[in-house]
């Protein structure tokens, strides 16, 4: 019910997004958009691609008077700093572990200066539009999506508190760790791969807080399945879990199960979280606790063998402005992509389970033809959750 058309190649005219589906009436301004753009884009520091772009975005429509319309919003940001003969030899020359073979096995044919579409560039379109995402949880259903960088290379960040960081504690270095001593270790790690023009990957953890109960379907759109979904289509991402993931392997039932109890107020929780919030394909109102794996990216300045588009083999030394490690710019895309699916899911479940509630129909009586809901489910975790009011029109 939420959709997003992304558009645009790394050294085109520029990039940007469709978003269908946003609800009307909501505030919503270009500045909050920029917000998250400027936590993505290049030339943040000395462990980033040097690519000096400012990545300002332009609203072209959807928004009256920073209010949402209902129909659909496109943003475009305006590629500035392209050097496209950097990508010459790339031309005949496939990167090694890179997209460039396998568009043109696809295509027979490729955006060859900067990726194209395989560019990280692309992932503009969807920040901006988890942007809006973040925007619509945050109102509804108070729901924070917050992620950060938990490893570099074989350097892993382990006392972060999931419960209480910040995104101030994150954004307080350039490697967005909040572990402050952990970061530097992250950032010597990233300073000594670039020196050797060589990369390095890493994990972007990400947690979701205030989720309400009841997201997800309980057979194919699982909504950790839409979680993986979304976010192994990121570039450069070759793994997920979730909740324990794989350690959970190892451990018994007894162990491994999250035993429900009642706070005082009634609310069901579970003592531990081992299951990451979701349970059956379904939120159960716990914080989703989520790990992306990223690959070392694969354009390095270093000589490696290839082969050209004719096969002949050869030896490549790749130009260009490429991340040493992609993980420190990927955190808001990892959140962005979360938002993404959280809120379609919500609008699905509204749609669904809130048909025979108050909101929609005034006529008739439904009597004992409908059962009332249960006190803790989506629909009032939106209405106990959410503070709309102050940013939403009263029209």
């Amino acid at each position: 019910m939420f959709r997003v058309t992304t558009f645009g190649e790394s050294h085109g005219g520029g990039v940007g997004c469709v978003i269908d589906g946003v609800p009307p009436r909501m505030k919503l301004t270009q500045e909050e958009i920029q917000f998250e753009l400027d936590r993505r884009r290049p030339g943040q520091s000395r462990i980033t691609t040097p690519r000096n772009e400012f990545d300002t975005c332009e609203v072209l429509s959807g928004l009256v008077n920073d209010y949402t319309t209902g129909t659909p919003i496109a943003v475009l940001v305006r590629n500035k700093d392209q050097r496209s003969k950097d990508y010459s030899e790339m031309s005949v020359a496939y990167r090694p572990s890179h997209a460039d073979a396998t568009y043109d096995f696809k295509y027979g044919i490729r955006a060859i200066a900067g990726g194209g579409r395989s560019s990280a560039r692309e992932t503009i379109g969807r920040v901006a539009a988890g942007a809006v995402a973040k925007k619509i949880l945050k109102l509804v259903a108070g729901c924070e999506v917050l992620a950060y960088v938990s490893q570099v290379k074989d350097v892993v960040a382990d006392n972060v508190d999931h419960a209480t960081f910040t995104m101030e504690q994150v954004e307080n270095n350039i490697v967005r760790c909040p572990d402050e001593s952990t970061a530097e270790a992250m950032i010597a790690q990233i300073d000594e791969v670039r020196n050797k023009g060589d990369s390095c990957g890493g994990v972007v953890t990400c947690v979701v807080r205030n989720c309400p109960k009841g997201l997800g379907a309980p057979v194919f759109h699982k909504l950790e399945a839409d979680l993986a979904f979304a976010l192994m289509s990121i570039p450069a991402t070759k793994g997920f879990t979730i909740g324990t993931g794989f350690e959970g392997v190892g451990m018994l039932g007894s162990t491994h199960n999250d035993e429900f109890y009642t706070e005082e107020d009634g609310n069901i929780r579970t003592r531990t979280n081992r299951s990451g919030g979701i349970q059956g394909g379904i939120s159960n109102g716990e914080a989703i606790e989520m790990a992306v794996a990223f690959k070392p990216t694969s354009t390095i300045s270093r000589k490696q063998n290839t082969v050209l588009r004719d096969g002949t083999a050869n030896e490549l030394i790749a130009r260009g402005r490429h991340d040493p490690c992609v993980v420190p710019r990927a955190v808001p895309m990892v959140e962005s992509m979360v938002a993404l699916v959280l809120v379609d899911h919500l609008l699905q479940q509204h749609a669904q389970c809130h048909l025979f509630g108050d909101s929609f129909f005034s006529g008739g009586d439904l009597g004992s033809d409908v059962l009332p809901p249960l006190s803790e489910t989506v629909d009032s975790a939106i209405t106990a959750g959410g503070k709309a009011k102050e940013a939403y029109s009263e029209d």
